[in-house]
């Protein structure tokens, strides 16, 4: 079960500002990329339900942080039905991502108070979110609606709290166009995970650019 409230969760994310996001089927790999995350600072990921056997995969990244990652948060993300939900959580996860509105999702989340942050594109599904309790919603994809969208959403509606996925580099011009426009924090998958020469993942490249992405965050707020 999620280790963390979703206030915790919730407060984490605000902070930080920043939440990796990648699936990679290999388990030895997939350590390394979070290794690579908390060392540069970050302490949130978003494992993404997106290959056969994810779960299976996950579950054991989640016992490597609790038993090596002091302070490292693990949420699934593109989870479509309340049944992987439900899954998730009783392995472990401490938040739900997902890529659409899902009323029944909302209900299993909400009843284990673990945090799910829905995906929505109009103004419609996010406030039908908030009446189902949502703290967070989603944007998505982020490339599609851009920061002229969450500034128009927040206009009328400060207290919405948003986060874009999709779209979002690890740049100066980037971040800040996104939290300018008054996103609470940012999802970032493959811009963050950048590879070498050979092809391999770059981890120290990566934990860098983790740390001064969580830097940047901090002097654009």
């Amino acid at each position: 079960m999620a280790q963390q409230s979703r206030i915790e969760v919730f407060n984490l994310m605000k902070e930080q500002g920043l939440v990796p996001l990648f699936y990679q089927s290999d388990i030895k790999v997939a350590k390394q990329l979070l290794k690579a995350i908390y060392d540069g600072g970050g302490r949130l990921l978003e494992f993404t339900n997106r290959g056969d056997r994810a779960h299976v995969i996950f579950e054991e990244l989640n016992n490597y942080a609790l038993a090596e990652l002091p302070g490292m948060i693990l949420g699934v993300g593109s989870v479509t039905d309340a049944g992987s939900a439900s899954h998730y959580m009783s392995l472990g996860a401490n938040f739900i991502v997902t890529p659409v509105l899902r009323e029944d999702i909302a209900i299993v989340c909400n009843r284990r108070k673990v945090l799910w942050s829905p995906g929505c594109g109009t103004l419609t599904e996010i406030c039908r979110a908030e009446e189902l309790g949502c703290e967070l919603v989603k944007v998505f994809p982020g490339s599609v609606y851009g920061p002229g969208f969450v500034k128009s959403v927040r206009a009328p509606q400060p207290w919405t709290n948003i986060m874009p996925t999709g779209g979002v580099a690890p740049t100066e011009d980037n971040l800040k166009s996104w939290f300018d426009a008054g996103v609470t924090c940012v999802g970032m998958g493959s811009k963050l995970f950048v590879k070498d020469a050979n092809g391999g993942f770059d981890y120290g490249q990566i934990s860098t650019i983790v740390s001064e992405s969580l830097a940047l965050i901090k002097e654009l707020r």
